[in-house]
């Protein structure tokens, strides 16, 4: 592994003022070197100090820089192995790590850099522009015709905000404009979000697995993320898991005794939920808008996919089943209609949407206005754009279903209700080292540990069935021919376990 070598006195003065800011010594170190990985001065390969080197440099404890190492680790930023020490790690598609690390981000690392001729079972949204996007914004152009309007609109278009405003309405929650913002997409809103709520070191409970873009935007906040159960133990047929040893896995804390250590936040992807499409139940929501309300804790509703049930009905939102003013909910039209139309939105109490458009203004000022007229146009024909849809990915759905059954018995996976994604299980190995073998046979597949803040789940994947039937087939087909082609006999079980 080559990479660049920095004296520890260059690594010091690139790592700056790295302690000035708010919380834990160990987050602040993390997120000074995961910028610089990131932005590329430490480029993949380099040999990072050894721990009682740095801890010496830095005048803290070694504890300190084992935990930002380890914290590293996990989000897959370094590699730690004993006799080679620390470094950071290759950035390799789609297991963007090395096998014994966890990936950060597989949809961004795919999105920035596409591998070519290779089905991407990676990105989950839809790839092609339907026809009544271009009416949308036909109809959005006549209405913006000779308008006088400087078009700075932080906290999003008045049309768009009472269009959003009135879907909820729609959907039995009181809802006024003042308590709409909109943004670019709901990864902008979970960054918003994030930079309002959160400072370093702050607790994050969210369920496992969950959506990888918003762990990516928690760790960017340094904040600790930890997964919960978010169903009660007397409703659960089995232990809802979370893989942080590398044995196996064990039960996630339940969300009553986790709320009880003052977490900052709670984020959840409660309807057809990505990764595994599943939806909570209604006495589930209920429970989890009582306990976050009682304990005061703010909770992040994300509804990204919330309108692909099969269904056909789109359950009530977790602010339906509220008292208080901390439940805050998420969306966009990215799932329903393309994700190329970058119009998302956060519904929460007027006040802290005011905050969130200071904010925002600060970022860019608004949005582009003209898609934002459209995407009013669009939310009011989504009665007639959703049905489609959702019978588009049903069909989808059922045939990776059987296709994986007929081509990969071995494989398990639940069903999906809805959304665009299954959560597989294989039976031996991990997804890290068998993404690796995929790639080699034109498949792309997003290792389970992206999507676990501890960077477990590492048999599991996530597969979407957007593609057409016959490029399912060629994608599962490819993935048999990886599978007769891969050892796993060397799996997690091997590796030691994760420190958290």
């Amino acid at each position: 592994m080559n990479g660049a070598n920095v004296s520890i006195d260059d690594l010091v003065d690139l790592l700056g003022r790295w302690a000035s800011g708010r919380g834990p010594l160990y987050l602040l170190l993390a997120a000074r070197f995961r910028a610089l990985v990131d932005d590329g001065v430490l480029p993949p390969g380099t040999p990072l100090p050894p721990d009682r080197t740095l801890a010496r440099r830095l005048a803290v404890g070694r504890g300190t820089v084992v935990a930002a190492y380890d914290l590293l680790q996990q989000e897959g930023r370094v590699t730690r192995r004993q006799g080679s020490g620390t470094r950071v790690a290759p950035l390799e598609l789609p297991a963007s790590r090395s096998a014994d690390s966890v990936r950060a981000n597989p949809l961004l690392l795919h999105i920035l850099q596409p591998p070519d001729g290779v089905s991407l079972l990676t990105c989950a949204s839809p790839d092609r522009p339907p026809a009544v996007l271009a009416e949308a914004y036909e109809e959005a152009v006549g209405r913006l015709a000779g308008i006088r309007d400087l078009g700075y609109q932080p906290a999003g278009n008045p049309e768009l905000r009472e269009a959003v405003a009135a879907y909820y309405r729609g959907r039995g929650l009181p809802t006024t404009a003042e308590e709409i913002l909109v943004t670019t997409g709901a990864q902008q809103a979970l960054t918003l979000l994030s930079g309002l709520l959160l400072a370093p070191g702050d607790t994050v409970l969210t369920q496992s697995p969950t959506y990888p873009g918003a762990l990516e935007v928690f760790r960017h906040a340094a904040a600790v993320v930890r997964p919960v159960a978010l169903t009660a133990p007397a409703s659960r047929s089995e232990p809802v898991t979370l893989t942080a040893p590398a044995s196996g896995s064990g039960p996630a804390p339940d969300l009553a005794a986790a709320l009880r250590e003052r977490p900052s936040l709670v984020y959840t992807v409660p309807t057809a939920s990505n990764p595994t499409g599943a939806t909570l139940p209604a006495g589930e929501r209920r429970r989890l808008a009582r306990l976050t309300g009682e304990h005061d804790v703010p909770i992040i509703d994300d509804e990204v996919c919330a309108e692909l049930c099969f269904s056909g009905e789109t359950p009530p939102p977790v602010a339906s089943y509220a008292r208080g003013e901390q439940v805050i909910t998420i969306a966009s039209l990215s799932k329903v209609v393309w994700g190329g139309l970058r119009v998302g939105w956060v519904r929460a109490p007027a006040p802290l949407v005011s905050r969130l458009a200071r904010l925002r203004a600060v970022h860019d000022l608004g949005g582009e206005v003209l898609g934002q007229v459209a995407a009013a146009a669009l939310l009011r024909r989504l009665p007639e754009i959703r049905p489609a849809r959702v019978r588009e990915l049903r069909d989808g759905h059922d045939h990776l279903c059987a296709e994986l059954a007929a081509r990969l018995p071995s494989w398990s996976f639940e069903p999906a209700t809805g959304g665009q994604t299954i959560w597989v299980r294989i039976p031996r190995g991990d997804v890290d080292a068998f993404a690796q073998v995929a790639l080699r046979h034109g498949v792309a597949v997003p290792p389970g540990r992206s999507f676990d803040p501890l960077g477990g789940h590492a048999e599991y994947m996530r597969l979407h069935f957007l593609f057409p039937r016959e490029e399912l087939s060629r994608a599962v087909a490819g993935l048999a021919a990886a599978w007769d082609a891969y050892d796993g006999t060397r799996g997690p079980a091997t590796r030691p376990p994760l420190v958290v």
